[in-house]
């Protein structure tokens, strides 16, 4: 069986940096849910975060990319860098979805560790760019397919074929 990465907040976990869940109420989740396919991950929980923890986004030009090439840093509202632990934290989710086989993944979009299309500009200001969070970008780069919560009807014609 096909199994899933999705972001932990869309299952309703108190993961986010405010220590709230973001909840996808839709019939797919249940029913993959209930097939055993979702595996919740948290890329800045398994990075070391706690929950809450300071608003975070990417600093510099080219999202998760650049981040993972050195050439942009993960910066919290309050002036931290949190760089390694998004790193570390991406990591540790692609040794899950080998672990699991996983080759399509739903994260939370906007999200520094998890955009696949949309992050913020990175001067705290709720601007959005087009860009892809570090964990998005790295599954890609090793063959998982990342799809947004408002994409589901996509994982689930990839699941059909």
């Amino acid at each position: 069986m096909q199994k899933i990465l999705i972001s932990s907040c869309l299952l309703g976990e108190p993961v986010r940096y405010d220590a709230k869940g973001t909840p996808l109420d839709h019939e797919l989740i249940r029913l993959w849910q209930a097939q055993g396919r979702l595996v919740a991950v948290c890329p800045e929980m398994l990075g070391g975060l706690p929950a809450p923890r300071p608003c975070c986004e990417v600093l510099g030009q080219g999202g998760g990319a650049a981040v993972l090439a050195g050439r942009a840093r993960v910066m919290g509202a309050d002036g931290s860098d949190f760089t390694a632990a998004f790193i570390g934290g991406a990591q540790m989710v692609l040794e899950l979805a080998r672990t699991n086989g996983a080759r399509l993944a739903i994260l939370k979009e906007r999200s520094p560790s998890c955009g696949s299309h949309i992050i913020y500009d990175g001067h705290f200001a709720s601007r959005r760019i087009a860009g892809s969070g570090v964990t998005a970008v790295l599954l890609e780069r090793e063959g998982v397919q990342v799809f947004c919560e408002d994409e589901l009807a996509a994982v689930a014609s990839l699941l059909a074929d």
